[in-house]
């Protein structure tokens, strides 16, 4: 297969790039900074894995909370109304999402069909999805991948919580009631590999554990 890599250069997108290039996958990288360019390399795939968004781990200012809408939402949409106009040989369309769906409860136990919350990340969740979800109308198997925390030694989040431990300045992070739903990269990886392969039943959203 040849796979379009959206976003690839972060730290699961290396790990995927890997994986799917072990299974013997063409991968090919583009960025969604130009969606007309992106889709015309996607005309040419036959899936696409779509992991692109300005990063979340940040400080927020209004400024930064735009760019995190505007890079999942009208990028997407832009690059899916390119493709659109396009023959393409594209089956396969699977896209990164988050449980900040469904927003944040310290008693509450999240399921698939837990309805979303109300914070900024659940509106940018729920949007980017529905974003995601237009590929379906282009005949396209749909594919959204709600994760937490991707963790892995060699980059991510897990990095950044690590460093005041080395530092030997490491301790409870708040009142240390808070929870995290975390992931491995591999099981994440693992999780987008299969959802690339045309077998996989249509539209599956897979929660993180």
């Amino acid at each position: 297969m040849r796979v379009l890599l959206l976003g690839g250069s972060g730290f699961i997108g290396r790990h995927l790039t890997a994986a799917l290039e072990a299974r013997g996958d063409e991968v090919v990288r583009s960025s969604l900074r130009d969606p007309a360019s992106a889709a015309i390399a996607a005309a040419a795939c036959d899936a696409i894995v779509n992991l692109a968004g300005e990063p979340v781990a940040q400080r927020w200012n209004d400024a930064v909370k735009e760019r995190i809408m505007y890079s999942r939402t009208e990028l997407p949409r832009r690059f899916l109304a390119a493709l659109a106009a396009l023959e393409r040989k594209t089956t396969v369309y699977v896209s990164a999402s988050g449980i900040g769906y469904y927003g944040t409860s310290e008693t509450q136990t999240f399921v698939e069909s837990s309805p979303p919350g109300s914070d900024f990340l659940a509106r940018v969740c729920v949007e980017w999805e529905a974003q995601a979800l237009r590929a379906g109308d282009l005949g396209l198997r749909t594919a959204v991948l709600r994760t937490g925390l991707v963790l892995g030694t060699d980059g991510g989040a897990l990095a950044k919580l690590l460093l005041p431990f080395r530092l030997g300045l490491g301790g409870p992070i708040g009142n240390g009631r808070q929870w995290y739903s975390w992931i491995h990269v591999d099981d994440a990886v693992g999780i987008l590999r299969r959802s690339t392969v045309a077998t996989v039943p249509t539209t599956r959203r897979r929660p993180s554990p």
